[in-house]
């Protein structure tokens, strides 16, 4: 009895120490503290990071786990590979989940001069693709990323088995968001920031609801979008001035499309634009759920489509 007593002392003891040393983390070391939350998320996920060259040079950082069917995720507009992988953690059980930073964004190669329009990712996400021995696949993508991945399905209808359609940019005929009118009133762009304040408030923008995330955390991550300020001006001009309507319009392929009811960035009415536009489509509207459904609501994002997928 005595010496359970004395291990129950010792683990509390521990767990005393284990919780002043992540205080102190979080308080003096608050980067360190973001990436071993980032890696144990990956590690709840399955996912392990990696990286891959594609000829000529461009390096992909990537994230990979699970087994089964490829499924591609593509992250929006100055987000990054983590944004999917909380959503993720209900996925690699039954498929092989492959999450990269685009070209421009995380911690993959930012010529500043290249071309960075959908189809111009998709071309470079579809040689990723090749290189790591996949011909065919599932993709999904989010604001940016969706609209990628649409333009991927349509460059290669034959090798694309199914979307999941998150809260796609490129669809210019719906009606316009606050964003958008935020935009042409004032000439400010929300979505480009420039220091650690603009950044927490483009996070309250894209939610419906907080993310339970410090501030400091928040502060920490805004630095890797402040440095990339200028290379996301110029990639924000190449999107806004590609629709991806024309290019999808009667595309065959069975299609899931999920929107925020509370997003303000696209304005839900983009849902059933696209709804018309893909021939074998079904939408889901998210209720409380700004622009960012697999994180917001990640657990019923996933059972939403693996209920989706179940009926392929």
């Amino acid at each position: 009895m005595r010496a359970l007593k004395w291990a129950l002392a010792a683990l509390a003891a521990l767990a005393a120490i284990a919780l002043a040393i992540g205080v102190y983390v979080y308080q003096s070391a608050p980067e360190r503290a973001v990436r071993a939350a980032l890696e144990y998320e990956r590690r709840l996920a399955g996912l392990a990071r990696k990286e891959i060259e594609l000829p000529g040079g461009l390096k992909y950082a990537y994230l990979e786990g699970g087994t089964g069917e490829p499924l591609l995720l593509l992250h929006g507009f100055g987000a990054d590979k983590d944004n999917f992988t909380r959503v993720a953690k209900y996925l690699t059980p039954q498929y092989r989940v492959l999450i990269p930073d685009h070209i421009g964004f995380g911690e993959s190669a930012r010529p500043p001069q290249a071309d960075y329009t959908p189809r111009a990712q998709a071309e470079r996400l579809h040689a990723l693709m090749r290189k790591l021995g996949v011909s065919r696949l599932h993709v999904g993508g989010n604001s940016m990323g969706g609209q990628i991945a649409l333009t991927y399905a349509a460059l290669y209808p034959k090798e694309v088995q199914s979307l999941w359609v998150l809260n796609a940019s490129g669809v210019w005929s719906a009606p316009p968001s606050e964003v958008r009118k935020r935009i042409a009133d004032t000439g400010r762009n929300p979505m480009i920031v420039k220091n650690e304040e603009e950044f927490a408030q483009l996070v309250a923008l894209v939610t419906a609801v907080p993310l339970p995330v410090p501030r400091r955390f928040l502060d920490v991550v805004a630095q890797q979008r402040i440095r990339n300020h200028d290379l996301e001006q110029r990639i924000f001009k190449q999107l806004a001035g590609e629709s991806v309507e024309q290019r999808i319009r009667g595309l065959d392929i069975p299609a899931l499309v999920v929107w925020g009811a509370q997003d303000r960035v696209l304005h839900p009415g983009s849902a059933g634009v696209l709804q018309m536009l893909l021939t074998r489509s079904s939408a889901i509207m998210m209720q409380g759920v700004g622009h960012l459904p697999m994180l917001e609501q990640p657990e019923k994002c996933a059972l939403d489509y693996l209920r989706f997928r179940a009926t392929l």
